[in-house]
């Protein structure tokens, strides 16, 4: 696995953690301390931020899981990649986007750069 597909892989992790412990270790395991995310919803910084970021849209759609869509690409410190926002219970995908990752030089991630492709009732 590269590091380009590593990141990706934690970033869901984070995004998809099951608790809020687990939603912490995500954190601090895929981001850096300082770790920017910005999309047109929130723009946070630090792991804090960041864990307060994701359980809220974890609790806004409890039941769903964000899922990897396409093949990322990548280079240098860069990685975009598309996602659904897809239910559990009947495969319904009210929202979906894209992300830039910027990655630090240990392969976590320092900044995120959000854009959503589709949202609920828009």
């Amino acid at each position: 696995m590269t590091v380009h597909q590593d990141a990706v892989r934690r970033y869901f992790a984070a995004w998809n953690a099951g608790s809020a412990e687990e939603l912490g270790k995500a954190v601090a395991a895929g981001f850096t301390e300082d770790a920017t995310y910005t999309d047109p919803l929130a723009d946070v910084r630090g792991h804090d931020g960041l864990a307060a970021a994701i359980g809220g849209a974890q609790e806004q759609f409890a039941g769903f899981d964000f899922v990897l869509t396409g093949t990322p690409d990548a280079h240098h410190h860069l990685v975009r990649f598309t996602w659904d926002l897809v239910s559990r219970a009947d495969g319904s995908s009210p929202a979906a986007g894209f992300d830039v990752i910027a990655l630090a030089e240990d392969g976590r991630i320092s900044s995120v750069s959000g854009f959503l492709d589709r949202l609920p009732g828009a």
